[in-house]
C-alpha cells in the first residue's frame, strides 16, 4: 500500500475519533462517510432513510436527545439536504460499487461511539498528538473509528483494483445500543448479497494477528421495567404505599438467581436503576435496566423469559405494576468454515500479519449478527473476523487506543479477500 494511502487511513480514523457521537445520532459521521464515498468515486450512495427499514429501529432516543447532535453536525458544517435526509435518527450508509458480473459481496462496519469521557492524562496518544474527542462525554473506545477507516480504505482499493462483482459496504449506526443491524438487514440493500463480512479490531489480539472467523457469539437483548407502584409516607404510613423500590430490588436479586442451562452458558445483568424522590418517601416508580446474554439465541430467549417472569413475580409480590419493554436484541450466527479458510489463506500473504487464528469464540454481543443471518438464511456465507492491535487498556475505557498500523493491515486483509473472492467462489 502506497505511504500516502497509509497517511490517509491514519488520518480517516483520526478524524472520526476527534467527533464521536452515539446510537441514532451519528450525523457528522455519516456525512463525512458519504464525503470519502463521493471522492472514491462509488456508483451508488443509499443515506439514511434509504438505507434502513425505519420500523425494524431499536433502541432510538427521543427527539429531545437526538436534536442537540442535530444542531451541533449543524454548526459543523453538515448540509441541511443530508441532515433531511437522516431527520428523526436516521442514521447510516449503504454504499455500492459495481464493477462486473462477479459475486456480490458486502462488509459491515459500525458508525457509533460510546457514553465515556476520554482520558486527557499526557500519556494517552489522542490527547498528547490532539485528536482526543471533541465531544466530552463520548468517545470511540471501542475502534468503530478504525472499522470506518479501514472500510473506506478497503473501498477505495477494491475500486482501483480487477475486482469483478458488486461490492457493498453497509455503514451500520447504533451497534453499543444493538439498535441498528436489523434495520439494515432488513432494508433491503442485502437482497441478493453472496457473500457477507464484518470486522472488528483487537479484542485482546495484538497487531498482526487475525482471527479468520468467530464463533458463538453471544446473543443478546437489553430491557427496561419501570415498577409502578403508590407513594406514601414513610415513617407516618408506610403501610398505604405500594414499594416500587422493593419491587425492584426484590427482582434484582433473584435474577441473578436465574437458572444455569444445561444447553451452554447465559448472563445476566441489571446495570442501572433510577427511581424514587425521597428517603422519607415510599418509591412510586422504579425504572432498572438490564440485560440477557445466551451462548445461543435459544439460550438467550431462555433467560429474557426467565428475568420477565422475575420481573412480574416481584412486582406482584410488593403490590405494584411492572411494565417490562425489550429495547434492543441481536442473534448468534457462527462464520462459515469456506469465508475462515479463504480469510486465513491471504492473511498469510499480508505484510505485517504474524499469525493466523483459524477461528475463536467471540464471547461478547454483536448486532452485525442479524446482517450475518439474512445473508446465510438467503443462502448466502457470511464470516465476521478479527484484525489484531494492540491497545494499552482494554475496550469501552477511557484510555483506549489503537496501534495504527493494524488500519493497513486490515485494508490490505479485506480488499485482498474480497478481490480473490471475485474470481473463485469457496
Amino acid at each position: 500500500m502506497p505511504h500516502d494511502a497509509r497517511a490517509d487511513l491514519t488520518e480517516l480514523r483520526r478524524a472520526f475519533h476527534r467527533h464521536p457521537e452515539p446510537g441514532w445520532r451519528e450525523f457528522r459521521t455519516t456525512a463525512r462517510v458519504v464525503e470519502e464515498l463521493e471522492r472514491i468515486g462509488v456508483d451508488d450512495i443509499a443515506v439514511g432513510r434509504d438505507a434502513l427499514a425505519t420500523d425494524e429501529r431499536m433502541a432510538v432516543p427521543d427527539d429531545d436527545e437526538i436534536q442537540p447532535w442535530i444542531d451541533r453536525a449543524r454548526r459543523a458544517g453538515v448540509s441541511e439536504d443530508l441532515l433531511e435526509r437522516t431527520a428523526g435518527g436516521h442514521t447510516g450508509v449503504v454504499a455500492t460499487l459495481s464493477r462486473g458480473e462477479g459475486p456480490c459481496i458486502g462488509l459491515r462496519v459500525d458508525l457509533d461511539a460510546i457514553s465515556i469521557r476520554e482520558s486527557d492524562a499526557s500519556d494517552h496518544r489522542p490527547a498528547a498528538e490532539g485528536f482526543r474527542s471533541e465531544h466530552d462525554g463520548y468517545m470511540h473506545a471501542c475502534g468503530h473509528d478504525a472499522h470506518l477507516a479501514i472500510a473506506l480504505g478497503t473501498l477505495a482499493a477494491v475500486e482501483r483494483s480487477a475486482f469483478d462483482g458488486t461490492f457493498k459496504v453497509f455503514f451500520q449506526p447504533a451497534e453499543e445500543l444493538s439498535g441498528g443491524g436489523k434495520a439494515m438487514a432488513e432494508s433491503g440493500h442485502l437482497d441478493g448479497l453472496d457473500y457477507l463480512f464484518a470486522l472488528h479490531i483487537g479484542l485482546g489480539h495484538p497487531t498482526g494477528e487475525i482471527v479468520a472467523g468467530v464463533e458463538s457469539p453471544l446473543a443478546m437483548a437489553h430491557l427496561t421495567a419501570t415498577f409502578e407502584g403508590a407513594s406514601a409516607h414513610a415513617g407516618k404510613a408506610p403501610n398505604e404505599g405500594a414499594n416500587a423500590m422493593q419491587a425492584a430490588a426484590a427482582a434484582i436479586q433473584n435474577a441473578y438467581g436465574i437458572s444455569r442451562h444445561r444447553d451452554g452458558a447465559t448472563r445476566v445483568n441489571v446495570g442501572r436503576i433510577e427511581g424514587g424522590s425521597a428517603s422519607n418517601v415510599i418509591a412510586e416508580e422504579v425504572t432498572i435496566d438490564a440485560e440477557v446474554r445466551g451462548e445461543t439465541t435459544a439460550l438467550m430467549t431462555y433467560a429474557r423469559d426467565e428475568l420477565e417472569r422475575i420481573l412480574y413475580a416481584a412486582a406482584e409480590l410488593h403490590d405494584c405494576d411492572v411494565t417490562p419493554h425489550v429495547i434492543s436484541e441481536s442473534p448468534c450466527v457462527d462464520s462459515h468454515p469456506a469465508l475462515r479458510e479463504l480469510v486465513g489463506t491471504v492473511a498469510w500473504n499480508v505484510d505485517g500479519v504474524t499469525r493466523v487464528i483459524p477461528s475463536e469464540e467471540l464471547g461478547v454481543s454483536e448486532d452485525g449478527t442479524y446482517l450475518m443471518q439474512q445473508v446465510q438464511d438467503a443462502g448466502g456465507l457470511a464470516s465476521y473476523l478479527i484484525v489484531g492491535t494492540d491497545h494499552p487498556t482494554s475496550h469501552h475505557t477511557p484510555t483506549f487506543d489503537i496501534d495504527e498500523e493494524s488500519l493497513e493491515i486490515g485494508t490490505t486483509l479485506l480488499s485482498e479477500t474480497i478481490v480473490e473472492l471475485s474470481r473463485r467462489r469457496p
